[in-house]
């Protein structure tokens, strides 16, 4: 007996599977791009930063790592608005926080300095008092990310990041390599995603 027809016929069952599988694979292949446009349909193209030095010490012209988050922001585009030094003082900390959150101008604000252990390091306490919602995950890959360069060091860094009124706030320490690393690696290519997500949040 011949076996034509019966291998036609799984020939044909097996043209069609594979269709479908294809027409399956490119159905998620769409679904994954409609997710992707979706995740980023509210990003923001520039975005306003304010830039705050924390230092009883330094100066505006000798500031490595405020001048490293200026320019981790202009090579991609964005815009420093203001930059500003303030003092190790937990009371003028906070109200300069609190003054640019509420400029029309600003979407971001890094701090660089006070986020350590010693007595004098209370950043991350004054930001605290102003931020309405934490961001947990931004202090906990820098550190990740931190322990890769510097070893167990790092658990003397209380690096961190929250939402006030639609503004993004993020406290990184004095160096300029961990500015660097917090700004260039985490900060900046999440920003305008970031931004969008709370901007919307506020206005709702």
């Amino acid at each position: 007996m011949s076996d034509g027809p019966q291998m036609d016929a799984d020939h044909e069952a097996a043209a069609h599977q594979d269709d479908r599988d294809g027409d399956e694979h490119h159905d998620e292949h769409d679904h994954d791009d409609h997710e992707h446009d979706h995740h980023h349909e509210h990003d923001v193209e520039t975005v306003g930063v304010g830039v705050v030095t924390i230092s009883s010490t330094r100066s505006l012209d000798d500031d490595p790592a405020g001048d490293a988050i200026v320019e981790a922001f202009d090579e991609a585009g964005h815009e420093v608005v203001t930059r500003q030094l303030v003092d190790d003082d937990f009371d003028g900390i906070q109200a300069t926080v609190d003054n640019l959150v509420d400029r029309e101008d600003v979407d971001v604000v890094v701090t660089t300095g006070g986020t350590g252990v010693t007595p004098d390091d209370v950043t991350v306490e004054a930001v605290d008092d102003v931020l309405r919602k934490r961001l947990p995950g931004f202090g906990e890959l820098f550190r990740r990310l931190s322990y890769e360069e510097i070893g167990t060091r790092v658990v003397g860094t209380c690096a961190a990041a929250g939402v006030s009124r639609g503004v993004l706030i993020f406290c990184l320490p004095g160096s300029e390599n961990a500015v660097r690393l917090g700004t260039e690696e985490i900060i900046v290519p999440e920003v305008s995603h970031l931004v969008g997500l709370a901007s919307r949040d506020d206005e709702e």
